[in-house]
Parts: C-alpha cells; structure tokens; sequence
C-alpha cells in the first residue's frame, strides 16, 4: 500500500514537470526558484508543509508590500527615512496618533519652509560709529573718490548713517518690534559677561570690497574681531530663540559701509558697474581711528531716517560705562527698564 502511494506520488509530479507551468504570484518566485535548486527526492514530499509553506510566503509578501506601501505614503519619502521619520531596522506600521503627529510635523516644517522662502530683513542691530576721526576720515575718502569719479555721489552713504550691522532681522508687526526689544534688552547681560567689565575697541583700519559693489573700511586683525562675532552669535541666538526669523546664510563679517551702488541703480546705465581699485588705492592701508563699543541700536531699514541722518531706531542698550553717555545719565535713569536700559527714538538721535 506505501509503495503504491509513493508511485501515485511520482506520476504526479512528473505530470506536474510535463504540464505547462501556471504563471507564479511574485511574492512566490525566490520561493520557486530555491525549490527547483533544492528538489527532493521522489517520495519525500509532504503535501501539507508544501502547502503550508506556501501560504506563510504568500502572507509574509502581503505584508512587505503592505510595509513598503504606508512608507510611500510618509512625509519626505523621497529621503533617508531612517533620520526624517525615525524608523529603525525593523519597519513597523504607523498608528493613527503617529500619522497624526507626523501630520503636525510636516505641517510645521512646511509653514517654517515658507517663512525662511518670504524672509526678508527689514530690522537690523546697529553698531553706531560716533568718534570724528573715524567719520572725518571717511569724508576725506568719500570727497577723493568723487574727485574722481562725480557720478558715484549718490552712492555714498551719508557720515550720520555709519554703523557696524550686527544682526538682520524680520519684524513685520508692532507685536514682533515689541518681542525684539525685549530680545534686545535680553541681550544686554549676554554681552556685559562677554566682555567681562572690560571696554571693547574697534580700530579701523583699510579698504576693501563685497564684489566691487559695496566699499567699506575694514576692521583691523585682533582679538576684538573674534569677540565681536562672539557678541554677534550671541545676539543670533537670543533672537532666535524669541521665534525672530534673524541672521544670514554667509558668515559674520563686520565692516563700515562708506559707498554701495545699489543706492545709485542709473548708474549701471551709466556704465558703472563696479566700484575701480584705484579709486580708493590711497586708502588701501589708511588708519581710521578706534570705536569703542558703547551702544547696540534695534533700526528699521525702511522707516524715515532721523534728521540727523542715523536710521530710524526703536529701542538701544548701553554697554557698560563710556565716557559718551555721561551727559545723558539723568535722562537714561528715567527711562530704565529692569537691569537694561532702554532708549527710545528720540533719546537715540541726542547720543549721536
């Protein structure tokens, strides 16, 4: 009786090789083809595993399909998955709480994608250049240069405008100018440790140019530069952390515009479409003089200019102790606000 068994079994799979061969799910073939590679002998074969086996692939490649299906759907799945949405080795279906908070993520990072794409500065922290041997000496170039060249008069900046910018901003609201005072006077205790009661000095020192479109003077090499861009990152920070979209792409590089064409577009027109080495070349190593940093201003670069020619300026702190603001003590003590000092607009335009 086993005998006739095995051989019922034997015709059976020669006439299973002999018949044509029905076409095989996908999920089946690496399973087939590890069969055909490693086929019994006749009469060794269990129906029921072989059917058994067959169904578990069959699940186990519904599954994988399954898997890789809700990961398509994903957020940025066109991206390492594993860094962007924090899967592991193991692949694991989503819940409906973890669909819902990677909805919330994309949503954010989606709104803060458009936010960085519409930015543009309109607020920036002033450093004011308030010593007349610095501002002098700058009239002196400015005046050489036209001397040369009359029609880049209005691409000089005017001497109650000069100033180191610290940090760009975006303000678009009285609520947003509000929190970047309060982010102003947070800074103040930042810097003040920074410096460790000690005066920073800034020697300027020199010409140079951003692609031949903006002339400025240049601050000499130093210790000072490094802990200006202390004080600079610092600021970064502080307003950042205050949900101010603030700061630029390109690296802190602190100088004092005297000249920039795009303040004189006709002139491209005229032929003048970059600002000559030899204009400036007397100046190239020329000793400006010393800031010491005294005062920080939160300016609007589009608001009306003050009639002393400085930038329209919302609120200022006054670092440390400086012979320059003694004679406006009293009116300072008024205006305190907490440990920082806070000026207004029109105390802003008496310091210059």
């Amino acid at each position: 009786m086993l005998r006739f068994a095995g051989l019922r079994a034997s015709a059976g799979l020669a006439s299973a090789a002999s018949a044509p061969a029905a076409p095989r799910p996908p999920g089946l073939r690496l399973f087939l083809r590890a069969a055909t590679m490693e086929r019994p002998a006749a009469g060794e074969i269990n129906s029921n595993q072989c059917e058994s086996v067959l169904r578990e692939e069959k699940v186990s490649g519904e599954l994988k399909a399954s898997t890789v299906d809700s990961l398509t759907d994903m957020p940025f799945a066109t991206v390492d998955i594993r860094d962007d949405c924090g899967i592991t080795d193991v692949p694991q279906m989503n819940s409906k709480r973890s669909k819902e908070k990677e909805g919330i993520k994309n949503d954010h990072i989606k709104k803060r994608k458009k936010a960085l794409k519409d930015y543009q500065p309109n607020y920036f922290l002033s450093v004011p250049i308030t010593n007349k041997k610095i501002t002098a000496g700058i009239k002196v170039l400015q005046n050489a240069i036209l001397q040369q060249d009359k029609r880049l008069a209005k691409a000089m900046v005017g001497d109650g405008s000069f100033h180191i910018t610290l940090l760009v901003m975006q303000l678009l609201n009285e609520d947003e100018v509000n929190i970047g005072t309060d982010a102003l006077l947070e800074l103040k205790p930042f810097i003040e440790e920074i410096l460790q009661g000690k005066h920073l000095t800034l020697p300027f020192q020199g010409i140079d140019t951003f692609q031949s479109q903006v002339g400025f003077v240049k601050l000499a090499d130093g210790d000072h530069i490094n802990t200006l861009t202390e004080i600079a990152e610092t600021a970064k920070r502080t307003f950042q952390e205050k949900g101010i979209l603030a700061g630029e792409n390109r690296l802190f590089k602190p100088h004092l515009t005297f000249m920039k064409l795009s303040k004189a577009p006709m002139l491209r027109k005229k032929g003048v479409k970059k600002i000559a080495p030899e204009l400036y070349e007397q100046f190239i190593n020329h000793r400006f003089g010393e800031e010491i940093l005294y005062q920080i201003d939160l300016c609007s670069m589009l608001k009306k200019k003050q009639s002393n020619g400085y930038y329209h300026c919302e609120a200022s702190i006054v670092i440390g102790s400086s012979a320059k603001v003694t004679c406006v003590t009293s009116v300072l003590e008024k205006a305190c606000v907490g440990p920082a000092y806070i000026l207004k607009e029109p105390l802003c335009a008496e310091v210059y």
